[in-house]
């Protein structure tokens, strides 16, 4: 990542959100399974019926064939007169003298191609009929020195029948991949539900403040198990989220009242007369750390219970008690804090969630930055921390806002690296959003913007 570029975290979509995937997804697997099975083995029926039915009406023409011919051939040399009819359907006979070339020439004619047929070889011949229609025929022939026999088939009527066959399984094809839907769908509707009632108490369920037993609603069948499973991470959870929750109340009393009780004794100390100038800044420096303390507590209680507070808070008043805070901080460097702007910018948020935030931007300005100044710069919606220190280096750009990272630039400074980390869940959870870009000379410029503010004239 190039150093020029800006590290920005947007928080006005709040927390990510998962891309929205089709809801039955799984029951359309179930039914489009259903469908291509179905398809499949139809078609592959259709095909195999098809063929079947072609090999074996060829085989039985050819045997038929066969068999006329040997018959006719057998009657005809035992009739003397030699003018026996074929006594067959759908065929027609005839005998040619091979010894007399006028009825070889008539054949000619007549049937291209007889006169090169084998004894006993049946093939296909195509022409025309006495309607000058297609006509397809299968001829056998029988030959002897004495006479040729040839036995055609007419083919028409099996065509048709086969065009007729073809249309019935094309039609079958269809019909079944349909009623196969029909069925994937009740199955699939049938297998799903029990998943579908299981994700509607599910979500019940966690609308409320107790989980509800989902495993005494199911059998105990794969779906029981699984809600079996659920129920047992429910409980897990719920005890996850109490002992947090009891955590959180612990700290939050814990902490505050030591807290209460150090505010109470420095405005005693104050109150008191006669207290030196140097142990009165100290006192206020106290006061000051007792009002930081008290802050961060109040925002992290917030981020635990991922829950939004309301407050009118004026941006300017609390960036004023920041820059004076860290006034006293600057540990004698020459470093000049001011602030820039016009006031009137009013959110709707807590004062410490909004201290907190622009705080942690105000103090890494501060403790990064060795000489020059600080600007807090007033937007109408949005506010800017300008430092003059070392910059923005690519790793920094990369990890800044990671919980635990410190930058570059850190040195032996104290801090943990979580500032900028808890700038960027607050953001998540009011909308606003942080961006940090380096500086047009040199050090950085922070911008903190809120998500719909209120203005007005203070």
């Amino acid at each position: 990542m190039a150093e020029t570029e800006a590290v920005e975290v947007a928080g006005r979509a709040g927390r990510p959100r998962r891309r929205m995937r089709y809801r039955r997804q799984l029951r359309s697997r179930i039914i489009l399974a259903f469908v291509l099975l179905g398809f499949g083995l139809t078609t592959l029926f259709a095909f195999a019926a098809i063929y079947a039915r072609n090999y074996v009406e060829d085989q039985l023409v050819v045997d038929v064939l066969n068999r006329n011919i040997n018959s006719y051939a057998a009657e005809y040399f035992q009739n003397p007169d030699r003018n026996v009819p074929f006594a067959v359907q759908q065929m027609y006979g005839r005998v040619v003298n091979p010894n007399d070339p006028a009825a070889i020439a008539k054949l000619r004619a007549d049937y291209p191609g007889w006169e090169y047929i084998d004894s006993g070889v049946v093939e296909t011949f195509v022409g025309t009929d006495q309607r000058d229609r297609s006509l397809a025929y299968r001829v056998a022939a029988l030959k002897t020195p004495d006479a040729w026999f040839f036995l055609a088939y007419n083919m028409g009527r099996s065509a048709e029948g086969a065009r007729k066959m073809n249309r019935w399984l094309y039609a079958s094809v269809v019909i079944f991949t349909a009623f196969s839907l029909l069925v994937g769908w009740w199955a699939a509707s049938r297998v799903m539900s029990p998943v579908s009632e299981l994700a509607r108490r599910l979500k019940r369920s966690g609308r409320s403040a107790h989980s509800e037993s989902l495993a005494a609603h199911f059998p105990n069948d794969e779906v029981g198990q699984l809600a079996e499973a659920l129920d047992d991470y429910a409980g897990r959870l719920t005890e996850v989220v109490k002992r947090d929750r009891e955590f959180n109340a612990d700290v939050s009393h814990e902490l505050r009242t030591p807290l209460a009780v150090i505010r109470g004794a420095v405005e005693l100390l104050l109150a008191r007369p006669g207290v030196d100038e140097k142990t009165r800044n100290r006192l206020h420096r106290i006061q000051r750390a007792e009002l930081q303390c008290t802050d961060l507590i109040s925002a992290l209680l917030l981020l635990s219970r991922d829950e939004r507070g309301h407050g009118s808070t004026d941006v300017a008043k609390v960036a004023e008690q920041l820059l004076d805070v860290h006034r006293t901080q600057v540990a004698g460097k020459p470093l000049e804090l001011r602030m820039e702007g016009e006031r009137g910018l009013v959110v709707d948020a807590p004062e410490a969630a909004v201290a907190v935030a622009l705080g942690n931007l105000v103090g890494n300005a501060v403790k990064y930055t060795t000489r020059g100044e600080v600007i807090v710069r007033l937007h109408p919606r949005s506010v800017e921390v300008i430092d003059s220190g070392p910059g923005l280096s690519a790793e920094d750009a990369a990890k800044l806002f990671e919980r635990g990272y410190r930058g570059t630039h850190a040195g032996h400074s104290q801090g943990g690296g979580i500032g900028l980390s808890i700038v960027r869940r607050l953001c998540a959870l009011y909308g606003w959003e942080v961006r940090v870009t380096p500086g047009e000379v040199q050090g950085v410029v922070a911008r903190l913007t809120f998500d719909a503010p209120e203005s007005a004239s203070l």
